[in-house]
């Protein structure tokens, strides 16, 4: 696939990620306790991780050119068959559920193209501020805001310098991570939920996100490449590997995502 089919994509894939975003809105604006439900992990499922899912599975269904998904909601895929895949959608319809549990907007969904173990393409759209962060591999990253499409450019900085700011997750804090911050010189921490942490990096806004907890493929897939258009970088903990897609577990290492450091 190349540029140009990758970028005739884009229209669609906003539309499917808006409408997942409407859903969700939906549910958010008149949820109650009844609408959560706990999965064998004692993690949250809202009604809004289903609707927003079926919305998002549906429209990719739909396209000229179809491709497998695996979604948070849909992910019992076995290797032997995920391995074949050249292509695949990586979906998180509801990234930031305990953020929409406790009502602070902080939640996105996520979509994303792997191709070969890379992330390719990537969409995080944001409900509550209708702000939606897109690129395609090779073709830039951007954010479309009331109307208008900027381009991401994440910040140059050296991580020796003083107060450098450190995004950090507000529900899955541990002590390796705050060992890893106290390594800087007296940082500036900027809690934030969901995929939104990569963001803050590629619009220039932090610079440096430890990941030292959890997380699953479909958490951080799309973000990635927009972090990485932005001329950003999402390292393995190991600091020489990038995290790769679509592995036989699709639980991620421990990362560490940088804006564009020297």
């Amino acid at each position: 696939m190349n540029l140009t089919e990758k970028q005739r994509l884009i229209k669609p894939l906003l539309e499917i990620a808006r409408a997942a975003g409407a859903e969700i809105l939906n549910i958010y604006n008149n949820a109650t306790s009844k609408d959560i439900e706990y999965k064998s992990d004692n993690s949250p499922l809202t009604k809004a991780d289903k609707a927003a899912n079926d919305v998002i599975c549906k429209g990719l269904e739909q396209l000229e050119t179809v491709f497998p998904i695996i979604s948070e909601e849909n992910k019992a895929i076995p290797y032997a068959t995920r391995k074949d895949y050249d292509y695949v959608w990586m979906v998180d319809p509801l990234d930031g559920t305990k953020e929409f549990i406790k009502r602070n907007g902080e939640f996105t969904v996520n979509i994303a193209l792997i191709h070969k173990n890379r992330s390719i393409m990537g969409f995080v759209y944001v409900p509550v501020t209708d702000e939606m962060y897109y690129a395609v591999e090779g073709g830039g990253a951007f954010l479309v805001k009331n109307g208008k499409t900027s381009k991401l450019k994440a910040k140059k900085n050296n991580l020796k310098n003083t107060g450098i700011n450190i995004v950090a997750s507000r529900s899955h804090m541990n002590d390796e991570t705050n060992d890893y911050v106290a390594r800087y010189r007296d940082p500036n921490i900027v809690p934030t939920g969901s995929s939104l942490k990569f963001m803050l990096i590629a619009l220039g806004k932090a610079d440096v996100y430890p990941r030292l907890a959890p997380t699953m493929e479909w958490d951080t897939a799309a973000a990635h490449i927009i972090l990485e258009e932005a001329n950003g970088y999402v390292i393995n903990q190991d600091k020489i590997s990038i995290v790769s897609y679509n592995k036989e577990d699709l639980l991620n290492p421990h990362f560490i995502a940088y804006g564009d450091i020297c």
